[in-house]
């Protein structure tokens, strides 16, 4: 699977919609659907890594047992305020998770096309030493299996500053945005009224509604990692999200 776009000027859409994310790994459907439907994907990492357990570092799958956790085992240098991208790997653990999504997928309808996919990416996957790069690299290549070409920019690279809105709104401006689409959960906190000032428009997405699809291992779970999708519908995974979103 190749990588989605990284490389180019970001700078070159007139009409251009992008979204700012801390990265999580092998997230669920939702957040794909905001990557799907983005023309540029930042990821949001060299923020302060939280103290308790995150979808930065750990997800769900769904097993003949019930639902899995598969947990990326994370290192901090010294020091209390530590970044996500500084986030280290200290433990072997890619085989033990790929092996999890083998026993829990392998009958799955579309797990001879797509597993060995998985599985090389996991084998990749070990020479990574940070949890953003391992992260991005799923990121990425997940992207590239549901058919979207979204350019992936890390908010690292650039020079926007700031606290919160400001930054957010920096980011933006600095990449040439005129929308930026957002998670409702940032509806606590985000000055709208400063993206309004600055002709950038704010666009909430909407995880609700989502279609069922088929599953194995018993009643329907919406909220595991997107490989469940992959696993049990393949090509047709998009028929079951809502990117891309349309631009009003």
């Amino acid at each position: 699977m190749p990588a989605s776009k990284a490389a180019g000027d970001p700078r070159r859409v007139s009409d251009k919609r992008i979204a700012i994310l801390q990265s999580a790994y092998i997230p669920w459907k939702g957040y794909f659907d905001i990557i799907g439907s983005v023309d540029i994907f930042v990821v949001y990492d060299d923020v302060q890594y939280p103290q308790k357990s995150h979808w930065h570092n750990r997800n769900l799958i769904k097993t003949q047992h019930g639902p899995k956790w598969l947990t990326v085992p994370v290192s901090k240098a010294d020091g209390s305020f530590q970044t996500i991208d500084a986030m280290q790997l200290p433990l072997p653990f890619l085989n033990k998770h790929w092996q999890s999504i083998h026993n829990a997928y392998a009958r799955a309808p579309h797990y001879k096309s797509f597993g060995p996919k998985l599985e090389a990416l996991y084998k990749a996957a070990a020479a990574f030493t940070h949890l953003s790069e391992l992260n991005l690299y799923f990121l990425a290549a997940l992207t590239s299996q549901l058919g979207f070409d979204t350019q992936f920019v890390q908010s690292r690279d650039l020079a926007a500053g700031g606290a919160k809105t400001d930054r957010l709104l920096g980011i933006c401006l600095e990449l040439g945005a005129t929308r930026y689409l957002s998670g409702p959960a940032a509806k606590a906190y985000l000055e709208t009224d400063k993206f309004d000032a600055a002709n950038v428009q704010v666009e909430w997405m909407d995880y609700s509604g989502y279609p069922a699809y088929p599953q194995l291992h018993g009643n329907f779970d919406p909220a595991v990692s997107v490989i469940d999708l992959l696993f049990n519908v393949g090509d047709n995974a998009i028929d079951f999200m809502k990117a891309p979103l349309p631009r009003t």
